[in-house]
């Protein structure tokens, strides 16, 4: 290499890199790491409400049917229902939430049962 070659590499003239590569030196630079942080869906009990026309057994088969309870399970949320005007079916996410209220809803209607079901922030 001649000393003209070596002065124009020094100066940042022409050099042996590929022209696509712009870099002339050591680049510095901030690197941000964006953390998202997912938040847990909000959770909803699903209430069975008493009334004094639907029958327990049909309370029960709900409680089998939408909620899949055991029997022993649904016995005794029934007789919660029964007892104290209210009772708890399950907590569950919103939409789960929702579609349990519907079915419960559809179910008690098709037999002609006054049957109410309510869901609210747990």
């Amino acid at each position: 290499m001649d000393v003209s070659a070596r002065i124009d590499i020094l100066a940042g003239g022409r050099d042996d890199r590929p022209e696509d590569h712009e870099d002339d030196g050591p680049q510095t630079g901030v690197v941000e790491k964006t953390r998202t942080r997912t938040r847990r869906p909000s959770m909803y009990r699903v209430l069975l409400l008493n009334d004094d026309y639907t029958p327990m057994e049909f309370v029960v088969d709900i409680l089998e049917q939408v909620f899949h309870k055991s029997r022993d399970e649904a016995v005794a949320v029934m007789l919660n229902v029964h007892q104290n005007g209210v009772g708890v079916c399950g907590v569950y996410s919103f939409d789960v939430a929702e579609t349990k209220v519907a079915q419960v809803a559809a179910t008690a209607r098709q037999n002609e049962h006054p049957l109410q079901c309510t869901m609210e922030k747990a």
